[in-house]
């Protein structure tokens, strides 16, 4: 039976910078299955709860994984590397339960699938990946996000086949 790796917030978890959550009610069946391997990797990168916000510079995370880009808070703090290190955290979870799906909060530096901050925080969404999802992306695991729930299903059947 195929794991599923899950933002944590995703779960319920109050693990998002704002110290909230983002649950999702429809993943509960995936739990009961015994399918759910949960991680905030903001937090197993070793960032508090709550914590100020941070965005990707320029919104490229395919250059902070090329050591050529950064993660900053909006006083300017560099954090890249408690980002990098909670990316790694995922990787190594989804190496030891044989994951290949991971179902991960848009929007979010570490998380986003398909959209991130713009990097200016201007509070506009511009396409690109956080750095989780870029790095599992990489890796061969199928990303998706919290809107994807039914496309994440399906790959989910494909791979349980």
């Amino acid at each position: 039976m195929q794991k599923i790796l899950v933002s944590a917030c995703l779960f319920g978890e109050r693990v998002r910078y704002d110290g909230g959550h983002s649950r999702v009610a429809a993943l509960e069946q995936w739990q009961k299955q015994g399918r759910i391997i949960s991680i905030c990797p903001e937090v197993a990168g070793g960032l508090p709860i709550p914590r100020p916000a941070a965005e990707i510079e320029s919104g490229d995370s395919d250059l902070v994984l090329r050591g050529r880009g950064f993660i900053r808070r909006r006083d300017g703090q560099d954090i890249t590397d408690a980002f990098i290190d909670g990316a790694e955290c995922a990787l190594a979870l989804c190496f030891e339960h044989h994951i290949r799906i991971a179902i991960l909060k848009e929007g979010s530096p570490s998380c986003g699938v398909s959209l991130v901050n713009s990097g200016d925080f201007s509070g506009r969404k511009i396409d690109g990946m956080g750095i989780t999802a870029r790095l599992l992306s990489q890796h061969s695991v199928f990303v998706f996000s919290e809107h994807q729930l039914d496309r994440a299903a399906e790959k989910l059947a494909e791979l349980d086949g």
